[in-house]
């Protein structure tokens, strides 16, 4: 499949993949739902409750968008991988935000724990929190 046909500019062709869902490991993830829409300002793409099963997306995107599933820590596996990447102090994941220090300040009034302000590096502007489900997340700016 895809012998014979092209890419963009005469290139290999390389398919049609993209990213379609990505997870991140929660303590509670009806918590994690209640917090990452509620105060984060995510969107809900599926939420099944009697499964503990809840997907958010970007806010205003469509249904089509990419996914990011708020996994149970219940397997002894991805609890562990959660558990070791808090304890370094790594963060989890990264969201892109316009302006860092206004989310920042937006964040902090909400009462969100940040390790510290905001700071500048030759990558950009970012800061990180704890989103109190077992994980730090790093914003960045866009």
């Amino acid at each position: 499949m895809g012998r014979g046909l092209s890419g963009p500019r005469g290139g290999p062709y390389l398919g049609t993949m993209r990213l379609k869902m990505c997870s991140i490991h929660v303590q509670d993830p009806a918590a994690a739902h209640t917090f990452y829409t509620e105060t984060l300002g995510f969107e809900t793409l599926m939420a099944m409750p009697e499964y503990n099963l809840f997907i958010i997306k970007d806010p205003g995107a469509d249904q089509g968008s990419v996914g990011l599933l708020l996994e149970p820590s219940d397997n002894p596996i991805g609890s562990s991988y959660m558990n070791a990447v808090h304890d370094a102090g790594l963060p989890a994941i990264v969201f892109g935000v316009p302006d860092v220090r206004a989310e920042y300040e937006r964040l902090v009034k909400a009462g969100v724990n940040f390790k510290s302000e905001p700071a500048e590096d030759p990558s950009g502007i970012s800061a990180v929190f704890d989103d109190g489900c077992g994980n730090f997340i790093q914003l960045h700016q866009d």
